[in-house]
């Protein structure tokens, strides 16, 4: 966990906003076996707020995608697979998992924000709240283990990783990725994500992806540039491939798509995220 050298002796010095993605975080205690974890859960979340001098902490539920199962039937396709796969043990535990987070919802709820929405993913939330209220901010803190995350990145929003306790920033990018931050999205793009069921293209990793944005520019670039030369079977491979790179986006770029994804609450949220940071 991150902590600073900074003592403050009052919250209202903070300036920061932090954005938990909370089933995520919540794996910590479900991979460790234990039971009963919610107060520990909540220590963890108020000791990264007085670590990262977050006057505000927003914690995101997640209730699937209805936008992404619409227009891409077979998004995560996989862990539904593992989930009716699960003995009736594993599901039992699960429920009991999932019931001890709605603890967790239900004890913070007056102190912190909790939004969670049928249908609504904690990462399209995550994405339009850093796109129109991290400005009125120092800084955004954005709490997941989840690379997708990073797609969240800029001057004044990092992301911290409880799994592997680093911080990915603007400033420290290079350390993490070999390309630059503005072309995150058309790399994922071309890759895919194999652990949301996203196909990619065949024998593209992320050198050739690296090398086709830097030879091409973006991803609408290379899908205008397409087909593309080349006898080399990834080549052919992408030719092929055109149409897809679009849905890609679609799926993937949530800061473009936050508002589709979450059309049918965004009023509610909206408002719900105006109300809490203006309440002092």
């Amino acid at each position: 966990m991150k902590f600073n050298d900074t003592k403050y002796d009052d919250p209202d010095d903070f300036n920061n906003l932090m954005v938990v993605d909370s089933l995520n975080l919540a794996f910590r205690w479900k991979h460790s076996g234990a039971k009963n974890w919610a107060t520990s859960y909540i220590n963890t979340v108020k000791s990264l707020a007085n670590s990262y001098e977050s006057s505000k902490v927003i914690l995101l539920g997640d209730g699937g995608s209805y936008y992404r199962k619409e227009i891409y039937p077979e998004n995560k396709a996989n862990r539904q697979k593992l989930r009716d796969e699960q003995t009736e043990e594993e599901a039992d535990n699960f429920k009991e998992f999932l019931d001890e987070l709605s603890n967790v919802y239900s004890i913070v709820k007056d102190n912190f924000l909790v939004l969670r929405y049928p249908g609504t993913e904690a990462d399209d939330i995550a994405a339009y709240i850093t796109k129109y209220y991290s400005n009125k901010f120092s800084y955004t803190w954005l709490i997941s283990s989840d690379r997708d995350w990073d797609l969240l990145v800029k001057d004044n929003v990092s992301r911290f990783s409880y799994v592997t306790r680093k911080e990915i920033t603007k400033n420290n990018w290079s350390d993490h990725y070999m390309y630059d931050l503005e072309n995150h999205i058309d790399i994922k793009c071309l890759q895919g994500d194999k652990g949301d069921n996203i196909p990619g293209v065949e024998g593209i990793g992320e050198k050739r992806a690296y090398a086709l944005v830097r030879e091409y520019g973006s991803v609408f670039d290379i899908y205008d540039a397409i087909p593309l030369p080349g006898k080399q079977k990834f080549i052919q491979n992408l030719n092929k491939f055109k149409d897809n790179l679009l849905l890609n986006c679609e799926l993937m770029d949530l800061l473009t798509y936050c508002e589709s994804a979450i059309h049918k609450d965004i009023e509610e949220i909206k408002f719900k995220i105006e109300e809490y940071i203006e309440n002092d």
